[in-house]
């Protein structure tokens, strides 16, 4: 049985935590920051959990399943 490849923008974009939840970061922060209040550029910094209706599908992604 060949080896199972993990995706290569999974492994880059997310990370586990120790109780095996998933962390990720938030969109909209790379760009167009102008218009957006400081506030909101500053809570879009902080990482956060992949939601339980994503969490299969990154979990296969990052071949954990």
């Amino acid at each position: 049985m060949p080896k199972q490849k993990t995706k290569a923008g999974a492994k880059k974009r997310f990370k586990l935590t120790g109780t095996g939840k998933i962390k990720r970061k938030h969109a909209f922060k790379s760009h167009i920051l102008t218009k957006k209040e400081n506030k909101q550029k500053r809570n879009l910094t902080k990482t956060t959990l992949v939601s339980k209706a994503d969490e299969r599908s990154v979990k296969q992604q990052l071949g954990l399943r």
